[in-house]
Formats: structure tokens, sequence, C-alpha cells
């Protein structure tokens, strides 16, 4: 028992378990898509929908995001042990052990399951695909610097997926919507991933900086979010918008030119927050101004 202690994991409470759990799907990171997911549900519906919709499609958004965190964890394990900068993490460490995870990763993915079967027949049908995507991803950096974009891909279904369950059918806004998020995770991921361009070498892992380099990885990143940016804007020929979309747009730029300006690879704590903390901040700071333009202008 004292060298359980010694060690730090002697068994803990339920909160301390729960505080691991959120650790190891990185929960914070909820907020990447589920904001543009929920501003998608208000669009489609031209409103709040009714309680039941928006439940379901809030839980199949959490659901859906974690399970493929989780299960991220499991498939990298080998890869973050190995690696300084993810072998605390709570999977690699031991902290969380395996089980704990594939259960975990069951339990989320048959959340956005049953979500689904709750809003629409074509939810339900679809749901499948969407975790056969997550689990693809998992496993894109053993073939393709491309996994960014995949990654991309798979948060950008928050959007699709929610004014599928308010309309019942996608709609060319969802799309674009996506679309935006597609790229704008796309290129704060590039971004992130500078920091493992030499293990990602050594290991044979695929990544835009391991692949073309650090200059060319900026490059391509900022690039990624200019088309963000654009097919953001693009949204006014497709629903009415005022000033403070605009002005969202607009903060939402800034924030991003920050964090290129903020990049550093050899500074983990710069990195974390350009990469994720401000990222973090576009999410919500969109999702705040088009709330306000839909309700004010």
């Amino acid at each position: 028992m004292a060298s359980e202690a010694l060690s730090g994991k002697s068994r803990p409470g339920p909160l301390g378990r729960l505080r691991r759990y959120g650790e190891l799907v990185l929960f914070s990171h909820t907020l990447f898509s589920l904001p543009f997911g929920l501003l998608s549900m208000l669009w489609t519906a031209e409103g709040l929908p009714d309680f039941a919709t928006f439940f379901w499609i809030l839980l199949a958004l959490i659901g859906a995001r974690n399970g493929a965190n989780a299960f991220n964890r499991i498939a990298d394990l080998r890869f973050d042990r190995k690696n300084p900068r993810t072998s605390g993490r709570p999977l690699a460490d031991g902290r969380v052990s395996l089980g704990e995870a594939v259960l975990l990763t069951i339990a989320c993915f048959a959340l956005l399951i049953f979500a689904a079967a709750q809003l629409n027949r074509l939810c339900l049908l679809l749901s499948p695909l969407a975790v056969g995507l997550f689990l693809l991803y998992s496993y894109t950096k053993r073939f393709t610097w491309l996994c960014h974009f995949f990654l991309g891909l798979c948060c950008g279904g928050a959007p699709v997926g929610a004014a599928l369950a308010v309309e019942g059918r996608f709609t060319l806004l969802s799309f674009l919507l996506g679309g935006a998020v597609l790229f704008w995770v796309a290129g704060f991921d590039i971004l992130y991933a500078l920091q493992d361009i030499d293990f990602d070498r050594r290991e044979r892992l695929h990544s835009v900086p391991a692949r073309f380099g650090q200059r060319p990885a900026l490059l391509i990143s900022a690039g990624c979010h200019i088309l963000a940016v654009g097919l953001l804007a693009a949204v006014c020929g497709f629903r009415p918008v005022g000033g403070f979309y605009w002005a969202g747009l607009l903060a939402v730029s800034l924030l991003l030119l920050l964090e290129h300006m903020d990049v550093e690879p050899r500074n983990p704590r710069r990195m974390r927050f350009a990469a994720y903390h401000l990222n973090q901040m576009v999410s919500l700071v969109f999702f705040f101004f088009a709330l306000l333009d839909m309700l004010l202008s």
C-alpha cells in the first residue's frame, strides 16, 4: 500500500477517477466543435428547437467527440509511451487502464448511436459511418500526411450532423460551416504537430511538418485558416447576417493571426496556448457573436 501511495497510483475516489477520464479524453477539447454544432442547430431551426431535439443533439456531440478522443488514446498508446511530450497522459502512464479506456470508448459511441436513434432515422443510419470515420482517423497518421485534414473532416461533421438532426436532410449551409471547421481544425493541428516533427520522422509517422518541414507547414496552416475564414464569410450568401456576425468574424481572424504569431515549436507552453487555448476562444467567440447577430440583428 505504501509503495502504491508513493508511486501516485493509489486508487482514487469517484471524483478523482472522473477527472482522470476527463483528462484521458481531453474533455475541454469538446469546445472545439461543440459551439459550431450548436450554431448549425440554431441556424437550421431558426431558433432553439424543441428541448428533446436540443438534448439529444448535445448528447450526440459529446458522445462523438469524447469517444473519438478515447479511442485515439488507445490507438496511439505505444507512441504516447515513447514520446516524452505525451508519456504523462493518463493511459500512457497507467493512471487509467486499457480496459477502462475501452469501456469509456464503447460507452461514448453507444451514447452517440442512442442519441441519433432519438432524433431521426437518417441520423441513426449514418451514426455507424460517423463512428467508423472516428476509428479510421486514429490510424491515418500511419499512412498519410493528410491526417490533419481527416481530423478536420471528423470535427466538421458536427455542424452537418446537427442540421441533419433538426431538418432530417443535409443542408448547404451546414456543409459550408462544416468546411470552415475542417480547415480551421486542420490548420491548428498542423501547428501542434510541429512539436513532434523529429519524433514522427523517427517513428515513420506521417504529418505535414514531418513530410514538408517547418516553414512549409506554417504556410499550409496559414492557408487553411484563410480558407476557414473565407468559408465563414461565404455564409452571407446563404443566410442574412449583420454587424455582430462580421464583428465576430473579425475577432476570429485576429485570434488566428495571434495564433500564428505566437507559434514556437520549442516552447510547449506557448504551443499549447497557440494551438489549443486560442482555438477554444475562436469557437466560443464566434458562437457568441453569431448568436448575438441572430438574436439582435
